[in-house]
């Protein structure tokens, strides 16, 4: 059965790095996840210290930044990440730890997203960064 997430996005598992969305308006979109050992693909990196990818972190908050703009019904269409910027890794998260994404819509238009958004484990920050995400369909 399809889960609320993947008839937002096109994401499938091992890929799909959002739970739920918990709001998302014009201005904010807030959205969790929690990794768990079950995705082999995302276990090799820093095994002895047990840390989700930064990488897969920044992939799960654009994720949830493009469910959320469906969710609030603000825009139509396949989009896919096409920019970073001023993304800094601030902590490691460890697996079965939740993260809490909370996403601003600095733009959204027909054609482009634009979002920055901050990553939070146990209420401290462990990524923040800016990207954008352009209309591919």
């Amino acid at each position: 059965m399809e889960t609320e997430i993947e008839k937002l996005i096109p994401h499938r598992f091992p890929f799909l790095f959002v739970d739920r969305i918990i709001s998302a308006n014009e201005k904010e979109i807030i959205g969790i996840k929690s990794f768990d050992k079950s995705n082999h693909m995302l276990t090799g990196s820093f095994p002895e210290f047990n840390f989700i990818p930064g990488t897969i972190l920044m992939e799960a908050m654009a994720q949830c930044g493009g469910a959320g703009v469906k969710k609030a019904k603000l825009v139509e269409g396949l989009f896919g990440l096409a920019t970073m910027e001023n993304v800094t890794f601030l902590k490691g998260v460890s697996y079965n730890e939740e993260i809490k994404f909370v996403i601003k819509n600095i733009r959204v238009s027909n054609k482009l997203i634009k979002q920055s958004g901050i990553a939070y484990s146990k209420n401290e920050p462990i990524i923040e960064g800016t990207w954008l995400c352009a209309r591919i369909d």
